[in-house]
């Protein structure tokens, strides 16, 4: 581990202290795993621990982990990742907290600590539906007000449960089931008769 993640990675095991379950680097880039309890407070540490200092939310994510690693994953099936940035020390860190009950996937709302993680919280919750606890308007943001399910689970059929169009005798937008035929797509291959030979 190079000096500078390993003096960021003991400032912040001193300022998270049982909060954080695990620390290590993975792709040049100090990766924290806090628990899903106490994931709030270890946040608002990483921005204000003076050693830290992440004022800003870079990005935040939902993963799906049911698939992960061939299916040889054994933990819990939803995440949360997030990257933070710290411009005053210049350092970088992500953080992963995972959802305690698969079933209804909840973890605390980042909104009042970095406002930027409103929308993304938004989409996590519309394509994964990870609720995010505390948060001001956990609406839909991407699919359609009468989508059903969350596109992004490993478990979404490909071609959903239903479709949306205009029909222009009732001049309206009308649902209806699924009506896409699933096909193999095979390329074909034109050549010349001239193709490679002498001309």
């Amino acid at each position: 581990m190079p000096q500078t993640l390993q003096a960021l990675s003991l400032s912040i095991e001193t300022a998270l202290g049982d909060a954080l379950t695990q620390i290590f680097v993975r792709l040049d880039e100090l990766t924290l795993i806090v628990r899903p309890q106490r994931y709030a407070e270890a946040m608002r540490m990483l921005r204000d621990h003076p050693e830290c200092r992440f004022e800003l939310m870079i990005d935040l994510c939902g993963v799906d982990y049911s698939a992960y690693g061939d299916g040889a994953w054994g933990g819990a099936r939803y995440g949360v990742i997030v990257h933070l940035l710290s411009v005053s020390l210049n350092q970088r860190v992500r953080v992963r907290v995972f959802c305690a009950d698969d079933d209804l996937p909840v973890v605390a709302s980042m909104v009042d600590i970095w406002p930027a993680a409103n929308w993304y919280e938004r989409e996590a919750f519309d394509l994964y539906g990870i609720v995010f606890e505390g948060h001001p308007d956990l609406r839909r943001i991407l699919t359609d007000y009468g989508f059903i399910g969350h596109p992004f689970r490993k478990d979404f059929p490909l071609s959903g449960h239903v479709e949306m169009r205009y029909d222009p005798t009732q001049q309206r937008v009308i649902y209806q089931p699924v009506s896409i035929e699933p096909r193999e797509i095979t390329p074909r291959i034109v050549r010349d008769e001239s193709y490679g030979g002498d001309r």
